[in-house]
C-alpha cells in the first residue's frame, strides 16, 4: 500500500475552510467577499486569489444569526479546490475592534470537495476555524485519490494543527487490490522540503485487517509505515493463507514483497510462542490411463 501519490487529505480538505470563507462586513452590501484569516491560506496558493461563489437560489445574509447562506446547488471555488453542497454556510462573530471573523463553516447536502488529485464525498461538512478541525459525516463518506480510496461509516476528519486525518467507523483504505481496515484509521502527514504534504504513516485500532492477494492478517492494533511499505500488527494476530492459519502476538506484512511473518511479542522474547496449522494444497490426482492401455 505504498502510495505513489501521498498527498491525501490535507490540501483537499483544507479547501473546505477556504472555499467557504464568505466573510462580508455586517451592515455593508453583502456582495464583497473578504478572506477569512488563520485557515491555512497556503493550501490554495496566494492569499489574494478570489473566491468564486455560485448558488441557484441566491446568497443570504442573516444578521441576527450572524451567518451567510448560499443555497441551491451551491459551489465555492478558490484556486484549484471547489466545494459543492446544497447549502454553504459561513458563521461569523463580531470583535471588540468592530471587525468580524469567520469561526464556523458548513456544507450540507450532496457535499463534494474536489482538487486536481483528490475528491471527498459526504452529506455534511463542518470546519471549526478555532481548532482547525474539519469533520465530514453522513452516508457515502469517501476520499478518492489517483490510486487509492479511503472510506468510513461514521466520519472523516482532518486535524490541521496535528497534520492528522481520522476515518472512524469501519475505516478502509484500498490500493492496488490491497486493503487495510479497522474501526479507526489515523493517518499522519508531514511537510517535505519542497512544501508538499505527504503521508507518513497510518495507525489502525480495533478489528484491524490487512488483505493482500494471498494473505489475510488480523490483529488488535496496527501501524503501516509508508517508507518501508511494511504493516505491523499487535495483539491476537492471526495470519491466514488458504486453509493454513498462524497465531501470535506480533506480525509484519510487507505489502510490497508479499512476505508475512508471525513472531512472539517484541517485548517478551522467548515467550508467547507462535502456533499454527499448515495445510498443504491438495495433490493432483494422477492422469487416467488412455483407454487403449487400460484394455491391454
Amino acid at each position: 500500500m505504498r502510495p505513489r501519490n501521498r498527498r491525501l487529505l490535507p490540501a483537499l480538505l483544507l479547501g473546505l475552510g477556504l472555499g467557504l470563507a464568505l466573510a462580508w462586513t455586517p451592515g455593508a452590501t453583502p456582495t464583497r467577499p473578504a478572506l477569512a484569516q488563520g485557515v491555512g491560506l497556503e493550501a490554495l496558493g496566494s492569499a489574494d486569489a478570489p473566491i468564486e461563489i455560485n448558488a441557484e437560489n441566491g446568497i443570504e445574509w442573516h444578521r441576527d444569526q450572524k451567518a451567510y447562506f448560499a443555497r441551491g446547488n451551491a459551489s465555492a471555488k478558490r484556486g484549484e479546490v471547489t466545494v459543492f453542497g446544497d447549502t454553504l454556510t459561513a458563521h461569523y462573530r463580531e470583535l471588540a475592534s468592530g471587525d468580524t471573523e469567520i469561526w464556523r463553516l458548513e456544507a450540507d447536502g450532496n457535499v463534494r470537495i474536489t482538487s486536481p488529485d483528490e475528491t471527498a464525498y459526504g452529506d455534511h461538512a463542518i470546519y471549526d476555524v478555532d481548532t482547525s478541525v474539519l469533520v465530514l459525516t453522513g452516508d457515502g463518506l469517501k476520499l478518492v485519490s489517483a490510486d487509492s480510496v479511503v472510506t468510513a461509516e461514521d466520519s472523516l476528519e482532518y486535524w490541521q494543527a496535528r497534520q492528522m486525518a481520522v476515518a472512524r467507523g469501519d475505516g478502509t483504505a484500498v490500493r492496488d487490490g490491497r486493503t487495510l481496515s479497522a474501526e479507526v484509521l489515523v493517518s499522519f502527514f508531514r511537510k517535505t522540503e519542497a512544501g508538499e504534504t505527504v503521508l507518513e504513516r497510518i495507525e489502525a485500532f480495533d478489528n484491524v485487517v490487512v488483505n493482500t492477494d494471498q494473505d489475510r492478517a488480523a490483529g488488535n492494533r496496527g501501524v503501516y509505515d509508508t517508507a518501508s511499505g511494511v504493516a505491523h500488527l499487535y495483539g491476537d494476530v492471526v495470519l491466514t493463507r488458504g486453509k493454513s492459519r498462524l497465531s501470535g502476538e506480533y506480525g509484519t506484512i510487507d505489502l510490497d514483497s508479499g512476505v508475512s511473518r508471525l513472531l512472539p511479542a517484541p517485548d517478551q522474547a522467548g515467550g508467547n510462542r507462535v502456533t499454527g496449522v499448515i495445510v498443504p494444497p491438495p495433490r493432483k490426482a494422477p492422469d487416467a490411463a488412455p483407454a487403449a492401455e487400460a484394455a491391454e
